[in-house]
């Protein structure tokens, strides 16, 4: 007797040819999908959510419009995973690394089709992305030494980052506002102290770096507009403890100058509250709830600049900023560490009125303000900038860098082929496969632009079998450029994450032979 079914009624399962298939299928759309949003010349996706508000997206970052959608395909789930890992690792890449693993697997297609085991093709694979990864170590230059070169190398990776994004108008203004941001982190990749406020209103062109901290708050009635040295403390404490806390507690009462005892009572506790905090010799006290009226009152007479609920992101970046600690009591003032800067003052941007810290005691804090026409535009640059700044991060780190364009893909194709002539049997078919993939990134580049791909990148690979070859794509004159001499350039690091995140992503899909999709949990029909 055969066993007929061993899964639950609606799970179910595809085997070999058709699990394959399906995985394939998955994931080339996927990579189809942001594929023209790839190079400078790169188009931008609208994301509409169905749900409330319907609130729309306006972007070409590849990360952004994966992490939006809802899959089913459980191979494309693999290539959206990786490219939300190369933007939380080096920030820029994630529709390459997306496209790349693509082109792999439609490569891998066409190889598994003509009887090859997908398992020589996996070792192929692995062989061609260590010998492309050792094309680009040859490759690489690194002018962590000479500070002015350094510097323009940072310029130049911010600037070819940012020309396939929103801000490529004004990519020299924007980049030289990331480099002068990253440059101040002084190496660390911490990039929580490079602060980014949208204000809408005015263009793209008037955003600015401004060096200190600014909070998008007012400052309180009758408070000193301006403080210099200001001893800050940074507090998340409840200033309403006039309030009895016991839920449903009820006092009763025999006359009405009871009540006012009571009232009495409640401000004096308020009042001790507030000269404890006094007693820490501050003249600014900034607290994540609400200050009310009364206390605000007392600390006004004290000459005390009080700031309320400044928002969590506002309190701990502020104490990361001005070197505070976030105090909750106030009962032993020496134990608690004050934040410092040289002026408090308000500063006006568009219509709103902020509060602007300067002279911080953490240096590397800066706040970059971002002006445009709209909220999605807003959006865009900060995710565009966001973009930058990793990038840059990164760089500051691992100062190795590469020229962009095309070419470094050039590079590792070339060396690619070569090894697979080198390499008997089946896997030289894989690893010629892996090249041909690798050619895919600067013919989509050029497809994008409207150039004709197949010219162009047959004319690279000819100028790439000349020695010390610079060529690449150059998207505005539509022919081949020279990387150098535009200044087209990129981190090391990028190339490196997208070439070995693809090829590790393309294998884990290759690996699959069976999906099993398991039947949903029944609910029990409750009377």
């Amino acid at each position: 007797m055969a066993v007929d079914r061993i899964l639950k009624d609606d799970a179910s399962e595809e085997k070999g040819e058709r699990a394959r298939m399906a995985s394939f299928v998955g994931a080339m759309a996927i990579a189809d999908l942001v594929k023209t949003t790839l190079g400078p010349k790169g188009m931008d996706k609208i994301l509409q959510s169905t749900g409330r508000g319907q609130s729309v997206t306006v972007t070409n970052d590849g990360a952004t419009i994966l992490k939006s959608l809802h899959i089913d395909n459980p191979a494309a789930k693999v290539l959206v995973d990786i490219s939300k890992v190369q933007d939380d690792e080096v920030g820029d890449g994630t529709t390459s690394v997306v496209v790349l693993a693509g082109e792999l697997l439609r490569e891998a297609e066409k190889l598994v089709n003509s009887k090859i085991h997908p398992m020589t093709i996996i070792s192929g694979y692995r062989m061609a992305a260590d010998a492309a990864r050792n094309a680009l170590l040859q490759k690489v230059v690194d002018n962590k030494e000479d500070a002015e070169k350094f510097r323009s190398d940072l310029m130049k990776i911010a600037m070819t980052t940012l020309s396939s994004k929103i801000l490529s108008q004004d990519k020299e203004h924007f980049a030289k506002l990331a480099v002068d941001a990253v440059m101040r982190l002084k190496g660390s990749t911490n990039l929580e102290a490079i602060q980014i406020i949208k204000k809408p209103g005015g263009s793209l062109k008037d955003s600015f770096l401004d060096e200190g901290f600014i909070l998008d708050k007012k400052i309180g009635i009758g408070q000193p507009k301006r403080i210099e040295d200001a001893k800050i403390l940074v507090a998340n404490t409840a200033m309403d403890t006039d309030k009895v806390k016991i839920y449903g507690a009820r006092v009763r009462v025999d006359s009405m100058s009871k009540v006012a005892e009571i009232e009495a009572a409640e401000k004096q506790k308020m009042r001790e509250k507030v000269q404890k905090i006094i007693g820490h010799g501050i003249n600014c006290f900034i607290n994540r709830q609400l200050i009310y009226n009364f206390p605000e009152e007392l600390f006004a007479d004290a000459g005390i600049l009080a700031i309320e609920h400044a928002d969590f992101d506002g309190i701990e970046r502020l104490a990361l900023v001005t070197g505070g600690e976030i105090a909750s009591t106030f009962d032993n003032p020496e134990s608690v560490k004050l934040g410092h800067c040289k002026l408090i003052e308000e500063i006006m941007i568009g219509e709103d009125k902020l509060i602007h810290f300067s002279g911080c005691e953490m240096g590397q804090a800066c706040t970059i303000v971002l002006r445009g026409a709209s909220h999605h535009v807003l959006d865009e640059a900060e995710r565009s900038l966001h973009d930058a700044l990793c990038v840059l991060s990164q760089t500051v780190n691992d100062s190795r860098v590469l020229l962009g364009g095309g070419w470094p893909e050039m590079i590792m194709a070339k060396d690619v082929d070569e090894l697979a002539r080198k390499t008997p049997g089946k896997k030289s078919l894989a690893i010629e496969a892996f090249s041909r993939a690798l050619l895919a990134i600067p013919t989509i580049i050029a497809d994008n632009a409207g150039l004709d791909s197949a010219e162009l990148v047959a004319q690279l690979r000819a100028e790439h079998h000349k020695e010390e070859c610079n060529a690449g794509i150059d998207v505005i004159s539509g022919s081949v450029g020279d990387m150098a001499a535009l200044g087209i350039s990129e981190a090391f690091k990028v190339k490196q994450a997208v070439l070995l995140s693809a090829t590790e992503a393309a294998e884990m899909i290759l690996r699959v032979d069976e999906i099993i999709s398991c039947a949903p949990r029944r609910r029990e029909d409750r009377m």
